[in-house]
């Protein structure tokens, strides 16, 4: 073999290293600030003398961020490089957290909206970049960043209340230590910051002459709506499950661990699946199993054995871990080139995330409505059927032209 070829070989080898590396940590800092708040949401407001609406606006904030950024990101991320755009981003979750974390209402509030600004960049765009730099190997890739994604968020979310309560740290340490993640995120991507790539001016003409609305595609609104309904079916099932089973019997520390259950059941689904749907033209099929995973698992909830709570929770939980993972698939999937990707996830987070921010606040007004959580657990149901019928859509070997 030619010395030369050799040595070649061995940096690419050790820039791809680096770079799966950097999207690993990237990826564990776009969960984490958030799940870390939920568990201890009582302590933050008993110290800061916060309403219950306003703690829980804490969870809402970051979600309205999401829609409200997520379409900026990929026309930044095209002026200046996804690599420096996700690099800055880094830079402003470490910020937000710090912030958060001083102690007071109006820093939390700046802080929390900071770090929802911040992980709109890296939801948009780690999609794209994936295309980008891995296009015969999406679906592992894709896996790899969306269990590195759920374990941290499982994580943040089960050590948070020992920090609070077995050490002088508080509620600020509970949610300041997760600064260390990204800053140590930030170092690991400082070598990408050298080989930034640069679409030839060729390219962007092309594309500026061809560009078609990004809006009038079908089939990037039914993936926006698959990424929508998935999303409110996660964020409104960790908010009210717990006290949807205590509602029925069960004690409040083993309804916690129900949902603790279904979280994990998420995590292999969220590696499995993307592997699955890359190699596979059509996944349809998929969509299909997915819903009627989420069907048993509410349906189970609503009129099943009560002692079958746990194969619920692990239904609900696979079925979660496929959609996410699926949802994310679909940005590369349904396009050619990895800033159609990024376009095209920007487009279904923002829409999504607005929609799933609704969620919770739906499913409690209905409870408070009917004293009852018949109507919201048959509300799951029907979303799982709208999440079929888009995914069927979204599913089709049909690309979004933009």
């Amino acid at each position: 073999m030619d010395p030369e070829y050799r040595s070649k070989k061995i940096l690419f080898t050790k820039q791809t290293l680096l770079l799966i590396i950097g999207i690993i940590f990237i990826a564990s800092t776009l969960r984490s600030p958030l799940t870390s708040v939920g568990p201890i949401i009582a302590p933050i407001r008993d110290s800061l003398g916060m309403s219950n609406v306003l703690a829980g606006f804490l969870t809402t904030i970051p979600l309205l961020a999401f829609a409200i950024i997520s379409p900026f990101a990929p026309k930044l991320a095209n002026r200046f490089g996804m690599e420096i755009t996700l690099f800055l981003s880094l830079c402003l979750i470490t910020l937000g957290i710090v912030i958060r974390s001083i102690g007071s209402v109006p820093l939390l509030l700046i802080g929390t909206f900071l770090i929802g600004v911040a992980i709109a960049f890296g939801n948009v765009l780690l999609p794209g970049l994936l295309k980008l730099s891995f296009p015969l190997h999406i679906g592992l890739m894709t896996g790899i960043y969306s269990v590195a994604m759920n374990i941290s968020a499982t994580i943040a979310s089960g050590i948070s209340v020992p920090i609070v309560e077995k050490t002088t740290f508080g509620w600020q340490g509970a949610l300041g230590i997760w600064a260390i993640l990204s800053v140590i995120a930030l170092f690991l991507w400082l070598p990408q910051l050298k080989g930034r790539v640069k679409l030839p001016a060729k390219t962007k003409q092309l594309e500026d002459v061809n560009k078609t609305p990004l809006w009038k595609s079908p089939t990037a609104w039914a993936v926006t709506l698959f990424m929508g309904l998935q999303s409110l079916l996660f964020y409104s099932t960790s908010a009210w499950m717990p006290e949807m089973l205590t509602s029925r019997g069960m004690e409040a520390a083993q309804a916690g661990w129900m949902l603790s259950l279904l979280q994990f059941s998420q995590l292999p689904m969220t590696f499995i699946i993307p592997i699955i749907a890359g190699r596979v033209k059509d996944q349809r099929s998929i969509v299909l199993g997915v819903a009627a995973l989420f069907m048993i698992g509410y349906g189970g909830v609503l009129v099943g054995s009560f002692a079958l709570t746990p194969l619920w929770m692990i239904a609900i939980g696979i079925a979660g871990g496929s959609a996410f993972g699926l949802s994310m698939m679909f940005f590369t999937l349904r396009t050619d080139t990895h800033m159609d990707a990024a376009q095209l996830s920007g487009m279904a987070q923002s829409y999504g995330y607005l929609l799933a921010a609704g969620g919770p606040v739906l499913f409690g007004y209905l409870h408070d409505l009917t004293d009852s959580w018949t109507s919201p657990m048959i509300i799951f149901i029907v979303v799982a059927f709208l999440l079929m019928f888009s995914g069927l859509v979204a599913g089709k070997n049909k690309k979004v032209v933009i």
